[in-house]
């Protein structure tokens, strides 16, 4: 699908707000359902670029429920071992 190779890039660029408003548009649309892990997995990177933690955990756990192989799956767990060794205190919030 190209759309994922353009929202790839407009993430790797920087532009992780136009990257979520597209992503969150392709999420509605029922016609790519076989693609909805790699789009959670996208917008949980961008959220994460963004600093936006819990939106990036969020997003790469529905990527995780869809497809058990997902990148997300070692994207999360990346991003709990930083939480863990930088934000030791984000979990008691």
């Amino acid at each position: 699908m190209e759309q994922i190779e353009n929202l790839k890039e407009l993430i790797n660029q920087g532009d992780v707000d136009t990257a979520i408003e597209q992503l969150n548009q392709l999420l509605l649309d029922t016609s790519v359902e076989n693609e909805k892990d790699i789009l959670y997995y996208l917008r949980g990177n961008a959220y994460r670029k963004k600093g936006d933690w819990k939106q990036a955990l969020d997003n790469y756990q529905y990527a995780i429920d869809l497809n058990p192989d997902s990148p997300a799956v070692q994207a999360r767990k990346m991003a709990i071992d930083i939480l863990n060794f930088y934000h030791k205190d984000m979990y008691n919030q």
